[in-house]
């Protein structure tokens, strides 16, 4: 009598080695998105002085509401006038003791760049975009008022002298010589942008 055949069996081991290739495969073929930060330097840790006082004309303070209007020291303005309203305070030289400001030395004014704060505040319902917008903006006052003396004292532009002094490849004879300029000129133009508490009103 003869024997039936059976139906094909299907090897197990061949089974578990396509799907295990189909694993790798979806690994290696597969991105994953991640958020983009932001570029930003920030100010080296420095020790708490305890006795500072800070007089109110030092602080020039920025609010930002939810509907992305902007109030600069009380005054409602446009966001095209925001860089040129910080430049004024930060360049003001009020007390005379800065011999390279620029400004209308008001005495109601900032004193000195060295002591002038900007103050930035948002609500809590403010679009990010706004925020980050006027934030540069007011990045953009210190880049110019630094830039201006870069060209008075190096004939250079400052942006151009710290991103060659911060870029890995610059060699370190040049990233020597940039790095007294920079801080030089960092130390007329100390960047002092304080972001406040976010307001809820």
């Amino acid at each position: 009598m003869a024997r039936r055949a059976g139906a094909p069996e299907v090897s197990a081991g061949s089974m578990a080695d396509i799907a295990f290739l189909l694993l790798i495969f979806f690994l290696v073929t597969t991105t994953i998105e991640t958020d983009a930060g932001l570029d930003r330097m920030l100010p080296p840790i420095e020790p708490p002085d305890t006795d500072v006082v800070i007089k109110q004309k030092n602080i020039f303070q920025v609010n930002i509401n939810k509907n992305g209007q902007l109030l600069a020291d009380e005054e409602l303005i446009e966001l095209k006038d925001l860089r040129e309203k910080a430049k004024a305070f930060l360049d003001n030289g009020g007390d005379g003791t800065c011999s390279y400001c620029q400004g209308r030395k008001n005495a109601e004014s900032s004193d000195n760049p060295s002591k002038a704060i900007i103050s930035l505040k948002n609500d809590r319902e403010t679009k990010y975009s706004t925020y980050i917008t006027v934030q540069n903006e007011l990045v953009g006052a210190y880049n110019d008022l630094r830039n201006r003396e870069a060209q008075r004292l190096y004939n250079k532009n400052f942006v151009d002298m710290e991103a060659e002094y911060l870029n890995p490849e610059t060699d370190d004879d040049v990233k020597e010589e940039l790095k007294e300029k920079v801080k030089k000129i960092q130390d007329l133009f100390p960047q002092k942008l304080s972001e406040a508490e976010t307001s809820s009103d």
